[in-house]
C-alpha cells in the first residue's frame, strides 16, 4: 500500500495482485486476513477472494492468471506490485513450471495413504536421487516425488528441467524479501488468531463446514480450518482451538522464513527489520 501510494504520488497507478495461496479463495476472508474494501483505500487489488473454495488454485492456476493481470497493467501503463508469503507461487510465475502430465487418480491415491517412512523408502529405491535431496520427514515433497515417478516413469527432476512459461527474463523484477524479527512475528501470529475468532472465523469456517467439501481441498485444510471445525463438533474447547490455531500459524510463519531465506534467489535484498524505506528500497522504480 505505501508504495502504491508512492507511485501515485509521481503520476502512476499500483495494482496490487495477491500471491497467497489462502487470500485466493472467496471462502477465507477472517482466516486469511484478506484486506477489506476500506484497508485497500481506493487502491485497486486483484485475485483476492477470485477462486471458489471448491476448486482447489495450484500453483499454475494461480500463475496463469497472475500473468493475464500482469499483462493487462503494462497494457494499461500501471505497475503490478505483487505481495503475498507463498513462495511457491512467485516460483512458478518466475521460472515457470515443469509440463508434468496429469497424475493418475490410483497412483496418487496409493501413494498418499503411505506413511512418510514407507514413501520415504519407497523413493530411495525408486528415484535415488531426489530421495537424497530430501529430508526423511519432508512429506509432502516426498509424495510428490513419489508419485510423479511412478505415474510417469519419469524423475521428478528430470522434469523440473524442462520449466516453461515463466515470465523472469520478459520483466522488469523490483523485488524485496521481508524478515523482521522471528519473536516479532510470532507474538503476531498469537494475537492474530484470538482476534480473528472474535471477528468472524468461527462463523466462516460454519458456513464452509455446511458446504461439506472434500478435506482435501486446500480450503479445507488452512490454517485455522481444521482447528475451528474440530471446535463446531465439540472435539476441543476454545481456548484448546486458539493455542492450536495459534501454534500452526506460527509453525507456517517458521516455514516461510526458511523458505525465503533458502529458496529465493540469492541477489532478491532482503530487509530484517520491521521498518520499511519505500523511497530508498524502490528508488528505481520510483524514478521510471
Amino acid at each position: 500500500m505505501k508504495l502504491a501510494q508512492k507511485l501515485a504520488d509521481i503520476g502512476k497507478t499500483g495494482v496490487v495482485i495477491n500471491s497467497d495461496s489462502a487470500q485466493v479463495y472467496s471462502d477465507l476472508h477472517v482466516l486469511s486476513a484478506r484486506p477489506s474494501d476500506k484497508e485497500m483505500d481506493g487502491i485497486e487489488h486483484r485475485l483476492f477472494g477470485t477462486w471458489d473454495g471448491a476448486q482447489a488454485c495450484s500453483a499454475a492456476d494461480w500463475a496463469a492468471r497472475a500473468k493475464e493481470e500482469i499483462a493487462e497493467c503494462h497494457a494499461s501503463g500501471t505497475v503490478p506490485i505483487l505481495v503475498g508469503g507463498t513462495g511457491m507461487y512467485v516460483r512458478v510465475l518466475i521460472e515457470g513450471i515443469a509440463p508434468i502430465p496429469e497424475i493418475d487418480s490410483e497412483v496418487r491415491e496409493v501413494v498418499r495413504t503411505m506413511t512418510t517412512e514407507t514413501a520415504y523408502a519407497a523413493l530411495m529405491i525408486e528415484d535415488p536421487v531426489r530421495a537424497a535431496e530430501l529430508k526423511p520427514n519432508d512429506s509432502q515433497r516426498i509424495a510428490r516425488s513419489l508419485e510423479v515417478k511412478r505415474s510417469t516413469g519419469v524423475a521428478l527432476s528430470d522434469w523440473q528441467q524442462t520449466k516453461t512459461g515463466g515470465i523472469g527474463e520478459e520483466v522488469d523484477l523490483h523485488p524485496l524479501i521481508l524478515m523482521p524479527n522471528r519473536q516479532w512475528v510470532y507474538e503476531r501470529c498469537d494475537a492474530r488468531f484470538a482476534s480473528m475468532l472474535k471477528y468472524g472465523a468461527i462463523k466462516e469456517v460454519r458456513a464452509l463446514v455446511k458446504r461439506d467439501l472434500s478435506p482435501g481441498l486446500p480450503v479445507m485444510r488452512a490454517i485455522g480450518v481444521p482447528e475451528i471445525a474440530a471446535l463446531l463438533r465439540g472435539e476441543i474447547t476454545q481456548d484448546e482451538a486458539i493455542t492450536a490455531g495459534a501454534q500452526s500459524t506460527r509453525n507456517y510463519a517458521k516455514r516461510q522464513f526458511t523458505w525465503l531465506r533458502n529458496q529465493s534467489p540469492k541477489e532478491w535484498p532482503k530487509i530484517e527489520s520491521q521498518n520499511i524505506d519505500i523511497e530508498v528500497l524502490f528508488a528505481s522504480l520510483l524514478q521510471l
